[in-house]
């Protein structure tokens, strides 16, 4: 899978927020938190409500959410071509994790885009604005952080990108579907939602996956058709980035691993008239099965089917590039003629 480090400023910046916040305390607020995230009941009110608990948030979470709309975004922008965002909205970002990754997706294309993040928790935006004071880019120091309720009909600001990531789960389904009608409205571009990847969190992307087509918006990713998804049963789509931890990472997460594997689903859309693009050929929804000679694929393809291809040696460059590809990377080769092909 793809490792997704934090930006060296961005690493940085946590480090020195949490200076004086001993971890044995940060880990205490971490605990509490994750019975909080873990409910099954909806909150009223945000679960970040003081300094503390956005400290804590920040550092047992911000680094995996990171990754996973970074990873988002990547898969987005493969899709859409020179399409670049010149304003974006970061709905119920918190500290802010999304708008450093769209910094960072888009740092080496020209001009310059703008970012609000809208959280209902002012420690959150709080802690948000003071670790993007010093950041590189130019967007991240320049975010405005706009205090708003998410529940009800909220009146969102007008963007060309919107981010919505590990928020709707906080809300009860009619808020939630008020968010998401909200963010569709506000949005002239793009639409990415990112939720954890477990079944409820595929549960809600699934939802809002079927909300954004049933307006227009066309699918780019990760699924290669706008049709039902073709996972069922007791199988859920989701998939995974690597996040490289920290010392104080890990002793707050009580971890001894230098790494930690962040599973997460996704659903990117876009208005076809204002980003023409078009969805992956293929999209690889299991790790590769490497074996001598062979390489097994698990792709979800145009055609709405879950397909197993193998390719062996005798295609190739088809099997060159099957070699280097990773889980949840689009394949443009599709299934060669020859291949072995079967219903996972």
């Amino acid at each position: 899978m793809p490792t997704v480090p934090l930006p060296d400023d961005l690493r940085d910046a946590l480090t020195e927020a949490l200076r004086a916040t001993p971890p044995s305390h940060a880990s205490a607020q971490v605990e509490r938190l994750i019975e909080n995230y873990r409910g099954t009941t909806p909150t009223a009110a945000p679960i970040l409500r003081d300094a503390a608990d956005a400290a804590a948030y920040a550092a047992y979470r911000m680094p995996a959410t990171y990754a996973a709309v970074r990873s988002a975004l990547d898969a987005l922008r493969e899709q859409a071509g020179e399409w670049i965002p010149a304003t974006h909205l970061d709905l119920g970002g918190g500290t802010g994790a999304a708008t450093w990754a769209v910094a960072e997706a888009w740092a080496d294309g020209p001009g310059k885009h703008t970012s609000t993040v809208l959280d209902w928790s002012q420690a959150a935006l709080d802690l948000g604005r003071r670790l993007a004071a010093d950041a590189e880019s130019a967007a991240v120091r320049a975010a405005e952080w706009t205090r708003a309720p998410l529940g009800g009909t909220p009146r969102l600001p007008a963007a060309e990108l919107t981010t919505v990531s590990y928020v709707i789960g906080e809300l009860t389904p009619a808020d939630r579907a008020a968010l998401l009608d909200g963010a569709v409205a506000a949005t002239s571009g793009a639409l990415v939602v990112v939720e954890p990847g477990t079944p409820d969190g595929y549960a809600r992307i699934i939802e809002a996956r079927g909300r954004l087509i049933a307006v227009g918006l066309t699918v780019l990713a990760p699924c290669p058709h706008d049709a039902a998804c073709p996972v069922t049963g007791t199988d859920w789509c989701h998939f995974a980035a690597r996040v490289p931890r920290t010392s104080l990472h890990r002793q707050i997460k009580g971890g001894t691993l230098a790494y930690e594997d962040e599973k997460f689903s996704y659903v990117a859309a876009v208005r076809p008239d204002a980003v023409p693009a078009t969805p992956a050929a293929n999209r690889v929804v299991r790790h590769p099965q490497i074996r001598k000679g062979q390489v097994l694929l698990d792709l979800c393809t145009p055609d709405q089917t879950l397909t197993r291809t193998t390719i062996t040696k005798r295609h190739g460059p088809l099997y060159r590039q099957a070699r280097d590809i990773q889980w949840g990377d689009p394949f443009s080769g599709g299934a060669p003629s020859g291949s072995d092909q079967s219903q996972p």
